[in-house]
């Protein structure tokens, strides 16, 4: 195998879960559906709107979704569906694109206004159609249009209008198709979740049996016949996905587990400590804890280039890992089985992002290990089929503390690209200590955890101060908070004057070397949440 071969991830992880397709035909929206009908407790899968019929049928969905996109039915090269797909007799339910994509099939017309309808719109809905069941006859739903179905295929009833869109919604009951101008699957849609769960439970009679006990159940048994005798490595870094993954294999087969934790020295404070009492001392986990921080220090020593950070960061942390894999192998001896796999917390978003059947490759990482030459694991990924909220909720069901399961986002670097310049000891004690200070303070105002990401960073400039009736020349430290549902946008926090004055005095008066504290008011874009 060479040094960065990619590993292949099994395609379909639930196949026992009745399972809704929801095909893509590139909205900014198709992640979003997927949790919303996970939400409902029933188990999604994204796949390309361009999947045919015979693929379709060879899965046996409980139901399809067809989503919004960006292209018109009309253009050129816009995708389409299989025409098949409306023969199997599988509930279907289309947004915005996807009703234009029905009625393009079915023989219904559409047009391009001259003026397209965008934003909050009032909807009027039929009471009879079960798409409506429990929602208002008026509500507010949310718009993002230029084309639109003028006239209903054949064999369809109207079921919503609005001022601007005369075929709001649509279904043929007979059929079980249902479809939708706006957009059920974002929040701005008041009643959007009741119309899914409509689709999914009266018109599709799916059980919500998608649960975090069924969850935890089915993924230990999953990795119980993968695994069989054999011995499991896992990195654990201390977040949440390796976290969850470590508690899962460790439930799932117990001894047959070593976790390795390679202490790079970048962590937060109290987080490696943290690591051993949770799985050493909770789990009782088999840990081998590797400190390499001196190691990482004289490796960063001189670095101001934040990528070059990244990469001597990330080759080395795969070099220590390595080197504890051989020595454990030698460990364990001739007298047990043999270590074959090695687990890691991708998600399905990474799973999405990479690039399967399922969808077009936009980036790599998540999967990329870069094996030793005659060196080969077995991949382990218990989560590649889950969102980032549902792991948080599987890691509550493992038993797993609280300050793990909403632990928040954590590059991989660690506290190197929050040090603008060199990484030096000096640097890290005093980023630590102010870290810890904003994150204690945020934590006891945020009880909701309404915050989505907050820390500190270190800059590589002093400013002069008056600190005691004398003249400092010290460091300043800079506060980022930041709100979002997803990290691809986020805006600054707006935290309280007093809450940041407190942060700001502990700051100052607590942590030598720093003489003023300055809070980040940058939105993404133009800015991103890290500041490396």
């Amino acid at each position: 195998m060479s040094q960065h071969q990619q590993q292949p991830h099994a395609q379909h992880a639930h196949p026992q879960q009745p399972t809704v397709l929801v095909l893509d035909f590139g909205a900014q929206y198709a992640q979003l559906i997927a949790r919303r009908v996970r939400e409902a407790r029933v188990y999604s899968e994204i796949v390309p709107a361009t999947i045919t019929a015979d693929a379709i049928r060879a899965r046996k969905p409980a139901a399809l979704i067809l989503t919004g996109g960006p292209a018109s039915v009309f253009d050129a090269g816009s995708p389409h569906a299989d025409p098949a797909i409306l023969q199997l007799g599988i509930p279907m339910l289309g947004f915005c694109y996807g009703i234009q994509e029905i009625a393009h099939i079915c023989g219904g017309r559409i047009e391009t206004a001259t003026v397209g309808e965008y934003g909050p719109t009032t909807l009027i809905a039929g009471t009879h159609s079960p798409l409506f069941a429990d929602v208002p006859e008026t509500s507010q739903v949310w718009m993002s249009h230029r084309d639109s179905v003028v006239t209903a295929p054949d064999g369809f009833t109207v079921t919503a209008t609005t001022a601007n869109c005369a075929v709001a919604a649509m279904e043929d009951p007979a059929r079980r198709i249902y479809a939708t101008q706006f957009h059920p699957e974002v929040a701005h849609t008041e009643y959007g979740q009741t119309i899914i769960e409509n689709f999914l439970y009266r018109v599709a009679g799916i059980e919500p049996s998608w649960t975090t006990e069924n969850i935890a159940e089915q993924i230990v048994g999953d990795i119980r016949a993968q695994v069989g005798d054999a011995h499991v490595l896992c990195a654990l870094s201390g977040g949440v996905d390796s976290s969850v993954v470590a508690a899962l294999l460790h439930r799932a087969i117990g001894d047959q587990l070593t976790c390795v934790f390679v202490d790079h020295g970048l962590l937060r404070a109290g987080e490696a400590e943290s690591v051993d009492a949770v799985f050493r001392d909770q789990f009782h986990i088999d840990l081998v804890h590797v400190d390499a921080r001196e190691r990482y220090l004289s490796l960063l020593a001189g670095v101001t280039e934040p990528e070059q950070k990244r990469r001597i960061i990330g080759r080395e942390f795969w070099k220590v890992f390595f080197e504890e894999a051989g020595a454990l192998q030698q460990r364990l001896g001739d007298g047990t089985a043999p270590i074959r796999y090695l687990a890691q917390g991708t998600l399905y978003p990474d799973l999405i992002e990479s690039g399967t059947d399922t969808a077009a490759k936009i980036k790599s990482h998540h999967n990329l290990i870069p094996f030793p030459p005659g060196v080969h694991f077995d991949l382990i990924e218990p989560l590649k089929a889950l969102f980032k909220d549902e792991v948080r909720a599987l890691g509550a069901e493992l038993g797993l503390p609280d300050h793990i399961v909403w632990r928040q986002p954590f590059p991989g670097p660690g506290l190197a690209v929050r040090i603008i310049g060199e990484v030096t000891e000096e640097k890290l004690a005093i980023l630590r200590a102010a870290d810890a200070i904003v994150r204690a303070e945020i934590d006891a105002w945020d009880s909701e955890r309404s915050v989505w990401q907050y820390f500190a960073v270190l800059p590589d400039i002093r400013s002069v101060g008056v600190m005691g009736d004398e003249r400092t020349y010290a460091r300043p430290v800079i506060v980022r908070a930041v709100s979002s549902a997803d990290a691809m946008t986020a805006d600054w926090a707006r935290l309280p004057a007093d809450l940041l004055a407190r942060m700001s005095n502990r700051i100052i008066n607590e942590v030598a070397g720093v003489n003023r504290v300055a809070y980040d008011i940058t939105s993404k874009p133009p800015g991103t949440i890290e500041w490396e």
